[in-house]
Formats: structure tokens, sequence, C-alpha cells
């Protein structure tokens, strides 16, 4: 059977022309906006180490995050089939990047620190390794090619 081919577009529009363009490396901002029909506006820079304004979302804070709810989502759906009622989920996701001498640069990693809380009588062992399930299914982590660590905290409500 044929896997299902799933296809996502938007728009992303640089809104940092000052009126001289790209003059020189000082002369423009790294503003930019992400669109999609019917969804809120995401507003984009560079980190601010690149020149970046700090109040915009920059690409790699966006790829950390995408790592972060893409696990969240597969083990939220894991945790339902497994019967594991979870009631609060949150995470603390880090990721680094290493800069290169030809002004490029990669990630080198991200950790998750999830804090899964789980309603009492729920196997505690199988929520925590419902991680390593979720790792595997994850859409994002299976696209990189960075190390992506899970550092889990699972409790029990109450």
């Amino acid at each position: 059977m044929a896997g299902k081919t799933h296809r996502y577009s938007l728009a992303v529009t640089w809104t940092g022309n000052r009126g001289v363009g790209t003059a020189d490396y000082r002369a423009y901002e790294r503003s930019h906006e992400i669109s999609a029909p019917g969804k809120p506006t995401i507003p984009g820079s560079s980190d601010p180490a690149f020149r970046g304004d700090p109040a915009r979302w920059n690409p790699e804070e966006m790829l950390v995050a995408a790592v972060s709810t893409c696990h969240q989502l597969w083990y939220l759906h894991l945790a339902s089939a497994a019967g594991i009622r979870v009631v609060g989920y949150e995470d603390q996701p880090v990721g680094e990047m290493a800069e290169t001498t030809d002004g490029g640069g990669h990630f080198t990693g991200v950790t998750l620190h999830p804090r899964v809380t789980i309603a009492p009588g729920a196997d505690i062992a199988r929520a925590e390794a419902l991680h390593h399930d979720a790792h595997a299914l994850c859409f994002i982590a299976n696209s990189v090619k960075f190390e992506i660590g899970c550092i889990p905290e699972t409790r029990v409500e109450g």
C-alpha cells in the first residue's frame, strides 16, 4: 500500500525594506511575515545575533518548536490509544546550533523536557515509554539530521 503525500503551502514575505533594499548589510531589516489563508500571520526575523528583531520569531526557534510540538501531538495520540489519560503536558525544549567558519551553521541537537501529568491509576512506566514511540513516529524528528534527546518527567495528578 502506498503512503499518502501531504503538501504544505504558505507565503513568506520580506517586510524589511527600508527604502534602499539590500544596498548593504546594515541597510535592511530581517523582518518578514509567514502567512496562510485563514491563519494568524507569524511575525518573523533572524536571530538577534544576526541583526534580527528579538520581538519576532526566528527560524531557529520555529524549528525547535516544530520538533517539540510534533513530539507532543504524537505522544498525546499514543497515550489516548494506550488508555493513559494525560491531563497536562508542557515542554521547555532547548536547541543548539553551531556556526561554521564559512558563516553558515547547523543544529547539533534539540533536547525535549516534557512534563506530563497523568490521571491517577495510569501506568507511569508505560506513559514514559510512549516518548520513545512518539519520537520514532514524529514526522519532524524523522526529517532532521541532528540528535533529538528527550528527558521526560511524569507525575500523577493530585
